[in-house]
């Protein structure tokens, strides 16, 4: 019987750890994305690199279009910075990455490309289901 009592603190302090190391890998990775999505993709739109032009150009959408993107992706980048915002941002951007496997697929005929979104969204939704937490408390803010 003592055995058994004398396991559930050392269980529980495991847990704690295993824990811990979640939240701080969840921040690390938001950062990451965070950079990833405002800086390397979301930037380069809003200041019309040529890399970032030809696809838009693809879609035949126009200009607005591609800024359109690159300002949800910059403002999303930040959003994922606020912990309340986190997951609902993460949520928002697997919306945006499924869009972006869509156009990937049919207009650009990229195939290739779905690997990044497909990764990126999956590294998403972690972040999302970890930050699940601040994500209720922001709808239960928004429903007041």
């Amino acid at each position: 019987m003592t055995e058994i009592c004398a396991a559930a603190p050392v269980a529980a302090a495991g847990e704690g750890a295993r824990s811990r190391r979640s939240e701080i890998a969840a921040k690390v990775l938001t950062v990451l994305l965070a950079l990833f999505l405002g800086a390397a993709s979301g930037a380069p739109k809003l200041f019309r690199a040529e890399a970032a032009v030809e696809p838009f150009d693809k879609i035949g959408w126009g200009d607005w279009f591609m800024y359109t993107v690159g300002s949800l992706e910059v403002l999303g980048a930040v959003a994922l910075l606020v912990p309340i915002l986190s997951g609902a941002a993460a949520l928002a951007f697997i919306g945006l990455m499924i869009g972006a496997t869509v156009f990937n697929l049919t207009v650009l005929e990229a195939p290739e490309a779905v690997f990044t979104t497909a990764l990126v969204s999956a590294l998403l939704a972690y972040i999302a289901r970890s930050r699940r937490a601040h994500t209720a408390q922001l709808l239960r803010r928004l429903r007041r």
